[in-house]
This record gives structure tokens, C-alpha cells and sequence, in this order.
């Protein structure tokens, strides 16, 4: 074998090798990019940044689910009305207005709320030496979808983990669809 031979063949072992590490590793940032959207979460708003916490979070869809978990009186929406089956109670309900979001759901979305819950603890209850740097555990993933649970330190029952779920929105997007917190005795 001569020598270009020899070169030729180590150049395509190379270009092989070269896009082998790029498919492992957009795997691998493909993979891990919802950890890294919870931490990116929790650091916003440990740093009180409303403009990343608006890229970040989706709030109605947030808001909507802690609205069934924390609202004062329980709302029981009823199936909407059909523009076929009710023309007039369908048109009604496009003009009439939106209902407010409880106050109580609020100092759950604020900056210092969604920090606390980053680390496990309701929005006041969070202890001011705890900086939340153990990392959130995974519960479940897939290409679309993904939970995690934030425990207080020393806490080891899962039931009382605030469980964060984030969805994919483009290849590497991924924004907090729902908050749910964690049930009382």
C-alpha cells in the first residue's frame, strides 16, 4: 500500500470518527437540555430575572394548574359549549370575560416562589441557608416531556417533592409547563 492510500484511509477514519462525536454529542445535549432548562429555572429566579423566567416559564399553563391545587374554592369547569350543539352559549362564552387567577396562586410565580419550590419548600417556608444546589431528580423523560422532583434537604418521601414538568418546544427549547405541589396531610 502507498502512502496517499494510507492517508486516504486515515482521513476517512478521522471524518468518521468526527461525525460519530457530533451525533453523541447532540444526543447528549438533546438528552440533557431539560435539566438544564430546571436549572436555568432555578437560577433566574434565585437572581430575580423576569426576563428569563418569561422565556422560561409558561404562565398560563403554569398558573392554570396551581389555580386546581391552591385556589380557595374549587373550580369545576364544565365541558365548553359546542358552536353546532349551542350557537348561543358558545358565542357567550367567547365574549364573556376571563376569570382572575386567585391572589393565592401569585407568590407561587413570583421570582422568590418559583426559588423555594426550585429547592422543595412553599414559596415562605424556604430556610435562608439552604442555596438549593443538590441537584433535582429525575422521574421521567422523554423526547417531549420531562419531570423532575425538588425534595427539601433530609427529606426522602417522594409525596412531599414538588414536582416540576417541562416541555419540549423546539430542538434544544424547553419551558415549565406545570407545578405540582406536594399533597398535605
Amino acid at each position: 500500500m502507498n502512502a496517499r492510500a494510507a492517508r486516504d484511509i486515515d482521513l476517512g477514519r478521522a471524518v468518521f470518527r468526527l461525525i460519530v462525536t457530533l451525533i453523541v454529542g447532540t444526543a447528549l445535549a438533546f438528552a440533557a437540555a431539560p435539566f438544564f432548562a430546571f436549572r436555568a429555572v432555578q437560577a433566574a429566579a434565585r437572581d430575580g430575572d423576569g426576563h428569563a423566567l418569561s422565556q422560561l416559564v409558561d404562565y398560563p399553563a403554569v398558573r392554570q394548574g396551581l389555580r386546581d391545587q391552591v385556589g380557595t374554592e374549587p373550580v369545576a369547569a364544565p365541558a365548553p359549549p359546542d358552536i353546532w350543539t349551542d350557537p348561543v352559549g358558545a358565542v357567550k362564552r367567547a365574549i364573556e370575560p376571563i376569570v382572575p387567577t386567585p391572589r393565592s396562586v401569585e407568590p407561587y410565580l413570583s421570582a422568590s416562589g418559583l426559588y423555594a419550590l426550585s429547592r422543595g419548600y412553599a414559596p415562605s417556608a424556604a430556610p435562608a441557608g439552604d442555596e438549593g444546589r443538590r441537584p433535582p431528580r429525575l422521574r421521567y423523560w422523554d423526547p417531549n416531556r420531562a419531570r423532575f422532583l425538588a425534595r427539601p434537604r433530609g427529606e426522602k418521601d417522594p409525596a412531599k417533592s414538588v414536582v416540576f414538568t417541562f416541555e419540549r418546544r423546539d430542538w434544544f427549547t424547553w419551558k415549565l409547563v406545570q407545578i405540582r405541589l406536594p399533597e398535605h396531610p
